[in-house]
Parts: structure tokens; C-alpha cells; sequence
């Protein structure tokens, strides 16, 4: 067998760990053309868990691209109601979802309107955020890499030396050079939990982010808790939405947010790719949004609702996970997300707060877009409601 067969083995395992696949239950799969070895060992090791049935569904860019070259605008927005029917379906069964990340055709989108292309975002559909929040599914993304993501990401070599290359960062950050990869992750993710559980226990007013091209302040609901590592179905299952993941989060009030922000790792969102994201926040709304490159593409989301300009989420990122040592752009969210502290705007999550009065306050949007703001220059501060201001992160390392 060779390393990235034994690798694959070893995510299809962890993917399906992470989505805490039960007998009897119906696990959906979302993939992309050029992923199937990985799914097919996805579905072997679901059904090895007693999956009822495996529904998987592939995605492919290039279709996309002629759905944005050519079809009428007015139908871009278009999104197939059994697509959503089908995700409801599932969380009434309180079904496993399980989603391959990254890239399979990363040039797909290559000259065409940024502003058409941020109008398709399939396959990820609007009903994902309330799903998400009736915490019914037990759901899991990782990485799955294709030689054409590698080639974008390690330009500079051959194509199959970069696939390997690739597969060799994943394992690494995904922890399966480990005897036990399940083991690995449960000890950080105690770690993470344990600065999750500093910040709720501070319970600041507000977070003020300073550095390079940032100075932000997030105001924070009374009663939001910081999350960390695996969260807990309606049904008390646990599970790991994401893996890797090297983040602490928390749900903002999305009506005190003010400042401008810098990216500094650029976006993949769709297809697109975003790079140099500069916004301004006044009164918690996005008032200006400009990029280097693909603006248009992030204007059309965040004119998608009334919430999409606001923010949903604010995790901070420590100097101890794998992925920002590598000092790598993946071009994929749920790896270059955990590299760095990041905001995301659009829809907001419900399970970190408690208060209902508070809940009530949550931002709610049809989409929800992270990108990244953190590099060790950035400093983190909590501001207390007796406007004290204390050190929470310094050069990615906790102060608390």
C-alpha cells in the first residue's frame, strides 16, 4: 500500500469519526469530480459503522463555469428546491453529513465576472446555517486533494510531485502520521476547550483586533460562550465539524462592530478567488468592501441579505496548530481558516449562546463567509464592561 492509499485510508476513518457516523443512520456525502477515491472510502467506512445508506453527490466547476459563462442573469440565483429539500430531509432524520474541501478545478472560473460567479455558491445552500443551528445532523469536512488544487498551491513543482506534496501537508495538519489519529485530535481539542473556557469565564464586553491594515472592535452577546474542537447534537452525539480545526469561536452582536479590517490570506469562495479583502465596519455593518482582486465576487454575496454584511463569527487562532508553521496558502477555508484568527460574515450560530434574549440578536443571513485577518503582528485585547482592556493574544500566543 502506498503512503497517500494509507493516508486516505486513515481521513475516510477520521471523516467519518468526526461526523460520529451510528448504526441505522443515513450518512450524505458532498464531494467533487476528481475526489472519489476518498469518498469511496468514505461510504466503505461508513457502512462499516452500520450506515443505513450512503447518498453521495458530486459537484463539478466546470459545469459551473458554463452555468456563469452563459446562463440568463436574472436565473444565477436560481438554486434547485430539491437540493434544499433534500438537506431538510436530513436533518429531520438527524442524518451524518460528511464534505470533501479543497479545490478539484481551481482555474474553472478563470475570466469570468466576479460578480455572476458570487452569485452561485452551490454547492453550499442557504439552508445550511439553519440546519447547523437545529444542531439535528452530526456533520464533518476535511481536506480531500486533487492534483490540480496541488498544482495552485506548489506551483513551483511537478505536477505529481505536488500532489504528494499536498497529500504530505494534509496528513501532516490532519494528524495522521499518528499511531491514533482519533487520540491526537482528542487531546488538542481539550487543549483549544480549555482556552475556550478561559475567554467564557472573562466574559468580556467587547474584543478590539490591532495590527497592520486592522484595528476592529467586536462588541460580544452577554451570554455567549466561547466553542472549541467537537460540539453536541439535540440528540447528544458528539462530533468534530471540522478537521483540521485550530480555532476558538464565539457569535458576535452584530449591531457593534466598528473599524477596518485586512486579509491576510486570500479567499476561496465558490471558485473565486479573493485576495487583499479590505472592509469597514460602521455600526456593525460592512459600509465598504474592496480587494485586490475578485471584490465584486465578495460584494455580490454580501448583498445577498440584510445580514450578509454583518458579522456571524469571530474565532481566534493560537501559534500552536500545525497549519500557520507551514506558512502555506491553500486556498481552501477550512485549512487556511485555521492558519489564522478570522471574521466571517453572514448567518450567526446559535449553540454558543444561552441567553434567549440574546439569541433573538444573532445575525441571521442565507450565507456565511469567512476570511482571515490574523498573522503574529495582530494583537487581540478584551475590553470588560468596566472598559478595562486585557491582553488575550500576543504573536499567537494566549496571554490569559
Amino acid at each position: 500500500m502506498s503512503r497517500i492509499e494509507e493516508w486516505t485510508d486513515k481521513l475516510a476513518e477520521l471523516a467519518v469519526f468526526g461526523a460520529n457516523v451510528q448504526p441505522g443512520q443515513l450518512v450524505a456525502v458532498t464531494s467533487f469530480i476528481g475526489k472519489e477515491a476518498l469518498t469511496r472510502k468514505v461510504a466503505e467506512a461508513a457502512y462499516r459503522r452500520g450506515a443505513k445508506y450512503v447518498d453521495v453527490v458530486y459537484f463539478d466547476q466546470w459545469i459551473k463555469r458554463e452555468r456563469i459563462a452563459l446562463a440568463d442573469d436574472e436565473s444565477l440565483d436560481y438554486i434547485p428546491p430539491w437540493m434544499s429539500q433534500r438537506l431538510l430531509y436530513l436533518s429531520d432524520e438527524h442524518a451524518a453529513r460528511i464534505s470533501l474541501s479543497g479545490p478539484h478545478a481551481p482555474r474553472a472560473l478563470d475570466g469570468l465576472d466576479p460578480a455572476r460567479a458570487g452569485r452561485d455558491l452551490l454547492p453550499s445552500l442557504p439552508e445550511v446555517g439553519e440546519v447547523v443551528n437545529r444542531m439535528t445532523t452530526s456533520w464533518c469536512i476535511v481536506p480531500a486533494p486533487t492534483h490540480s488544487w496541488a498544482e495552485i498551491v506548489y506551483p513551483e513543482l511537478g505536477r505529481e510531485d505536488a500532489y504528494e506534496t499536498l497529500w504530505e501537508a494534509v496528513a501532516h495538519i490532519c494528524r495522521l502520521e499518528a499511531d491514533d489519529p482519533v487520540e491526537a485530535w482528542m487531546e488538542r481539542w481539550a487543549t483549544m476547550k480549555a482556552s475556550a473556557d478561559r475567554l467564557t469565564e472573562r466574559r468580556f464586553d467587547a474584543l478590539r483586533l490591532h495590527g497592520p491594515g486592522t484595528d476592529l472592535t467586536i462588541g460580544l452577546l452577554p451570554s455567549a460562550n466561547w466553542a472549541a474542537g467537537d460540539l453536541v447534537t439535540v440528540d447528544g452525539r458528539r462530533h468534530s465539524p471540522n478537521i483540521p480545526t485550530e480555532e476558538v469561536f464565539t457569535t458576535p452582536d452584530p449591531e457593534r462592530v466598528d473599524g477596518h479590517v485586512t486579509a491576510t490570506i486570500p479567499l476561496e469562495l465558490a471558485g473565486s478567488v479573493i485576495s487583499g479583502i479590505r472592509v469597514e465596519f460602521e455600526g456593525g455593518r460592512a459600509v465598504k468592501i474592496d480587494a485586490d482582486q475578485g471584490a465584486d465576487a465578495l460584494r455580490a454575496v454580501a448583498s445577498r441579505d440584510d445580514g450578509a454584511r454583518r458579522l456571524g463569527e469571530i474565532a481566534l487562532v493560537d501559534d500552536q496548530g500545525r497549519i500557520g508553521p507551514l506558512e502555506t496558502v491553500f486556498l481552501d477555508t477550512l485549512i487556511d481558516e485555521n492558519a489564522a484568527t478570522h471574521i466571517a460574515l453572514g448567518n450567526g450560530y446559535d449553540h454558543p449562546v444561552e441567553d434567549p434574549a440574546d439569541k433573538v440578536r444573532i445575525n441571521q443571513s442565507l450565507v456565511h463567509v469567512d476570511f482571515m485577518i490574523g498573522s503574529a503582528e495582530l494583537a487581540v485585547d478584551g475590553i470588560t464592561r468596566a472598559d478595562e482592556v486585557v491582553s488575550v493574544l500576543r504573536h499567537g500566543a494566549w496571554q490569559l
